[in-house]
Parts: C-alpha cells; structure tokens; sequence
C-alpha cells in the first residue's frame, strides 16, 4: 500500500470516529481498524515491501493512523466509564432496602478477664511482669522448692523440650525471675499462657491462662492476701461476693491454701453453677515459702510475702455461664457475638 493509499485509509478513519455516536459504533471503528485482522496492521506487515524512498513517509502516516485510532479507544474506555459512573449514582441508594448494619467486633472472652484483673490490681499497686513460655527446669521447678520426686514433674503432667528445657505449667516462674532481679517491696501480677499433658474436656485444655500474683515486703500477712482477693472478688465477680479459704498444700506456699468465691449466681444458696455448694473453686494461694527466698537471694528473717494463681478460663466460664471450656478457642462467631 503507498504512502498517498494510507493517508486516504486514515482520513477516512477519522471521519468514521467523528461520526461515531455511542459505544457501540466507537467499538465498530475499533475493530475495523485496531482488529487482529483490521486494516492497520495489514499496512504494518506491508512496510517492509516498499521501497526504501516510500517507506518514510509511510511510516509516517502509518504511526498517524495507529495515533488516531488509539484515541478511538481511550474515547470509548471514557465513554464507559462515564457511563458506569451515572449509573452507580442513579442506583446507589435504594430506600426501599433493609438497612445493612456493619458488624461489631468485641474483645475475646480471655482478654477480656486479663483486662479487667489487671486494672484491678493496679489499683492495688500491682505492676505486670512477663516472662518465656519454654522456661527452664530451674525456674519452674527447682527455684519453686518441687522436689526431684514430684508428680508435676513427669512427662505424663509436663511438655518436656529436653532435659532441661519444657513448656511452663505455670507463670510463677516469672516471681522468681522478678525476685532475683528485684529487692523487696516487690509486688506483680503475671497473667499469661501455660501448658500441661491435660486430656481436653469440658473444664481441661492443654493450654490455658494463668494471672500469678505476688506480695514481697515487710510484715506482709495472710490478712493482707485474703483482703486484697476479697477486693478482686468484689471488683470482678459483684460486691456481694464472698471468699472462702481451706487449707490445702503447695511446695512453694506455707501454709497453703486453696480459695473459693461465694457463687455469685444463687448468692451462696446452691444453684447449678455452684453445684449446690454455694461456693466456686477458684485457684490456689498461701504464704511464699522461706526456701523459695532463700533461692532468690531474700532474708526470710525479714521479708514475707503472700502468693496466689488463678485460672483465666474458669473465671471466664463462671463470669459467662459458658459451660464448656472449648467454646473459648474454637472461634465460633455465633458465640462470640453473644458476648459482644
């Protein structure tokens, strides 16, 4: 095709284009010209046939042509999408439709229980201290005064790593880690997870939430440990709350003592909750016992203090009538919303 040939092909284009009137025309244009088996690139594959004279100046016409037929495209790509946006507007709004409320999310039922302590004690003058989940045998049991014989140390209670290394079972490690790093008046709380070889059932997980808490300071007593959990005890559970303590043993507390609330459903008159009792089984506490400072370094000739655990879950479960301790991690958002 010569050069005169192809400037009359791209007048003629142009005038098609202008004459154009919708989409659907543009896109007839388009095809005819821009098309895998349009006209412009027929007079591309023919450049290479003409003579090297003629080529120039039909190249130049060529690349013309292909410019104006390029902005037939852009032409139609505004056209739609001018007519994609009227239509949106126009149809954007139907008051006629249900409104359509986004969903709210809520703090997990865990989280929920360790925020609440943990703004409880600091009122007390409790500080958060933290500390590894693969902790040593030393911390978790030696510096704790378990003895070499105990039943918490076998593999059947305990996730070994090695001989010397496992996954804590519980946070009070983190008082002997704090305790060795800090002289007395010490006082922490340690929410955080553990782990032991539990079989999972309603009320047992393998892994679950503790909050340890720890007094350290001159004459500290067993009636400051029952004030301040009766303070908890109010704060979390309702001002009509009771606490109940009975004797009990732990290796790193003496005396020890195992600590009940007063069922905050029935008022302590026995419901199904309490099984009857009155009372809820909460966690264990007691008076830190003078080996575990001599371990870290304490006087116990002139410091004492007071140590209790709670368990997160089943303050959770008790605060929430949930009755199976697995609802908390199967992340079931129709339960979850109820507690939103």
């Amino acid at each position: 095709m010569k050069p005169d040939d192809i400037l009359a092909l791209k007048n003629e284009a142009e005038k098609e284009l202008k004459a154009a009137g919708n989409a659907e025309e543009l896109e007839a244009v388009r095809i005819k010209y821009l098309g895998r088996k349009g006209l412009l690139p027929e007079i591309m594959k023919g450049l290479k046939d003409l003579s090297p004279a003629e080529r120039p100046l039909a190249g130049k016409y060529a690349n013309e042509f292909k410019s104006a037929c390029e902005g037939a495209c852009k032409a139609l790509l505004d056209l739609r999408r001018n007519a994609l946006s009227v239509d949106q507007k126009a149809d954007s709004f139907d008051p006629t439709l249900p409104g359509q409320w986004p969903a709210v999310g809520s703090i997990h039922p865990i989280s929920r229980i360790i925020e609440e302590a943990v703004e409880i004690f600091s009122t007390l003058g409790f500080t958060i201290a933290d500390g590894p989940d693969i902790e040593t045998e030393y911390y978790n049991f030696d510096a704790l005064n378990t003895p070499a014989d105990h039943p918490a140390r076998d593999s059947q209670d305990t996730f070994w790593l090695d001989k010397k290394m496992l996954l804590r079972t519980q946070t009070s490690p983190v008082q002997i880690r704090v305790m060795e790093k800090q002289k007395p008046p010490v006082r922490i709380i340690a929410p955080g997870r553990c782990y032991r070889r539990d079989t999972t059932d309603a009320t047992h997980s393998a892994n679950f939430h503790q909050i340890e808490g720890l007094y350290v300071d001159n004459n500290v007593s067993m009636a400051d440990l029952k004030s301040d959990l009766t303070y908890f005890a109010h704060r979390m559970m309702g001002p009509g709350v009771s606490v109940r303590f009975r004797p009990h043993f732990f290796p790193f507390t003496e005396p020890s003592v195992e600590y009940d609330f007063s069922c905050h459903i029935c008022a302590g008159k026995g419901c199904r909750v309490c099984k009857q009792s009155g009372w809820i089984e909460i966690s264990g506490a007691g008076m830190v016992n003078p080996k575990v400072f001599e371990k870290v370094g304490y006087d116990p000739e002139t410091v004492t203090g007071y140590a209790f655990g709670m368990g997160v879950e089943r303050i959770a479960m008790i605060k929430f009538g949930i009755p199976d301790i697995r609802m908390l991690y199967e992340n079931d958002v129709r339960f979850l919303k109820q507690l939103a």
